[in-house]
């Protein structure tokens, strides 16, 4: 199953990598550029959220970083949007509990993120929940294809915005911090393990696949492959308007 989600993994992996290196280095942006950087951060997660409705909608599985959320609306019916906030907070406490005396108090504005997040995940839901619904098959791809570009599109504008990670970006740097084992790495399992509990508890709880299907697969290879070719593109762009330049 891991190579499934190696294509994805890897290529998020390294624009992360490559965002905290640059904030290290001369790439960390000012001060008087921070409504900049703010206004794509919060646009990038607004995005994310909008591809992960059309998942949700296509009924075909969503994306591995979704997958535990939507188990857990379609196990024990919590909404979605307060359900990925719940997801946000245990992995914030997993970091705490990880990393001890070495987690910096800053990452607790996670919680923020993962509330906005959140938030976010409901009101786009609400609103794609107006499209008809549809047996087409060939329209559920479509829905589908077209969220991994959304989703591809979201993570190019929030993660070099260099303002806070989301959750689960952080707890996975914190488990490549405890165990010295490259964060691509261990995207690639984080991964793997969600859509193994998530098909798990959704096969003893509701006899069925719930959250994962195919539309998972597509996502997991397809998203990072789109956000290479966008981050090819106009990644300098983003950059040069990042830099406020």
């Amino acid at each position: 199953m891991s190579l499934r989600f190696e294509s994805e993994s890897s290529i998020i992996a390294m624009v992360f990598i490559k965002s905290i290196n640059c904030y290290h280095n001369k790439c960390a942006m000012n001060r008087r550029n921070l409504k900049i950087r703010l206004f794509v951060y919060f646009a990038g997660l607004l995005v994310m959220t909008v591809g992960i409705a059309f998942s949700v909608h296509s009924n075909l599985g969503v994306s591995p970083v979704s997958s535990i959320p939507y188990t857990m609306t379609c196990v024990w019916g919590i909404e979605m949007g307060n359900a990925t906030i719940l997801f946000h907070v245990a992995l914030v406490l997993i970091q705490v509990l990880l990393l001890r005396k070495n987690f910096r108090w800053v990452n607790l504005l996670q919680l923020l993120v993962g509330i906005v997040f959140g938030k976010f995940t409901t009101m786009c839901n609400y609103a794609v929940s107006f499209l008809p619904p549809s047996e087409n098959l060939a329209f559920r791809v479509a829905l589908t294809l077209f969220s991994t570009v959304l989703v591809a599109i979201g993570i190019f504008f929030y993660v070099p915005a260099n303002i806070m990670p989301l959750a689960g970006e952080g707890c996975m740097n914190a488990i490549s911090q405890v165990t010295k084992i490259d964060f691509a790495k261990i995207k690639i399992a984080f991964d793997c393990s969600m859509v193994i509990i998530s098909l798990t508890v959704c096969l003893i709880f509701i006899h069925s696949l719930g959250s994962v299907g195919v539309g998972t697969i597509i996502a997991a290879i397809l998203t990072g492959a789109e956000l290479d070719i966008i981050e090819r593109i106009w990644g300098k762009k983003r950059d040069k308007f990042l830099g406020g330049e």
